[in-house]
């Protein structure tokens, strides 16, 4: 018994454990209850008296010297845990996570937003469930009207003044005349719905950004100044515009607008049909009619309004071909945009 007393010392001296696993088996292995240290302690009843005094310090001073190197391993192991720790910054946040983009057309609405801003424009908006009143007839539309034809609606209810999504943010023009004092100066953006079938160039939901200015003597020449400092905003300082004879219901006179190719600087391309001018947005003076059915005076005021497909923008800025893209959610396309914000 001596003799084993003194290997288990000399293991226990030289014992070396790097894991808290190791440390546990260590300790099953001599302190457990089939451990080496307590079957010494179950050979010691068999021990003769006269030399159960010398035998027991000896298994005392063996179960302690076990114990106090078990201690001292497990303190090790949580010094060298906590040093390694410390070597991390703890109030660094976590792991980090990918962010979103905005959405291509969020941007372009943006953009136009904030150039007009610059124009002294404010924000205005309104419902996207309207009434005809304010869809159509407060904007020249009268009940049989050929003109409405042009716009393929989603009606709601039916009857008098029915209600329908509206189909252009025109009625949030009507809004403001009604609301707001003189002089207005709003752009108008939103999502509008027609009943349209959905292709490559056409969808049945899109974004317009709608703009309003009215005030004493407002002319003709204001709104195409405004128009050309937009497209040199949007499209670079050496864009040119020219203006096209149109026809709109709740405008006269009216034009369409068309920008100098940004791609091929007017020499002529596959995006501009190789006529070098790409067509951004409608536009002209506002009615008579239109400032006289939300009372506003047409012999002292005058205004001009001008409308276009934050789609369209898009689709000139990034030269993207298929409209559905935008409302698909493909991520491949989206995280095109990541870097455009």
């Amino acid at each position: 018994m001596k003799e084993r007393i003194d290997a288990l010392l000399a293991d226990i001296e030289s014992l070396a454990c790097k894991t808290e696993k190791e440390i546990e088996e260590a300790r099953v292995r001599l302190l457990g209850k089939k451990g080496e240290i307590t079957r010494l302690f179950e050979e010691f009843r068999t021990v003769a008296p006269e030399m159960k005094r010398e035998y027991g310090q000896k298994l005392n001073q063996l179960k302690n010297a076990a114990a106090a190197k078990i201690e001292s391993l497990k303190n090790a192991v949580e010094e060298n845990v906590s040093a390694s720790s410390a070597s991390f910054d703890l109030t660094k946040p976590g792991e980090p996570f990918p962010l979103g983009s905005r959405h291509p057309v969020s941007i372009v609405r943006e953009e136009i937003i904030g150039i007009f801003r610059k124009f002294g424009y404010n924000v205005a908006e309104g419902p996207e469930i309207e009434d005809d009143w304010h869809v159509f007839e407060a904007l020249n539309f009268p009940p049989e009207h050929p003109a409405r034809d042009m716009q393929d609606t989603f009606f709601v209810t039916s009857g008098h003044n029915p209600i329908l999504l509206r189909t252009h943010t025109s009625s949030v023009q009507v809004r403001a005349m009604e609301s707001m004092p003189l002089p207005i100066r709003i752009v108008c953006p939103g999502r509008v719905f027609r009943n349209e079938a959905i292709s490559a160039r056409a969808h049945c939901i899109f974004h317009q950004v709608e703009g309003l200015y009215i005030d004493e003597n407002v002319t003709f020449a204001d709104l195409k100044q405004a128009i050309l400092l937009f497209a040199r905003e949007m499209f670079g300082s050496d864009a040119r515009i020219r203006m096209r004879p149109s026809y709109f219901p709740f405008t006269e006179p009216s034009a369409e607008v068309d920008v100098s190719c940004n791609i091929c600087h007017g020499k002529g391309c596959n995006i501009c049909k190789g006529t070098g001018w790409l067509e951004i947005l409608g536009c002209g003076m506002v009615d008579p009619n239109v400032l006289e059915a939300s009372g506003i005076d047409s012999k002292k005021y005058s205004g001009f309004a001008f409308g276009m497909g934050v789609e369209r923008i898009a689709m000139l800025k990034w030269q993207v071909k298929d409209l559905r893209n935008y409302f698909e959610n493909d991520l491949r396309f989206l995280r095109e945009f990541e870097t455009s914000i």
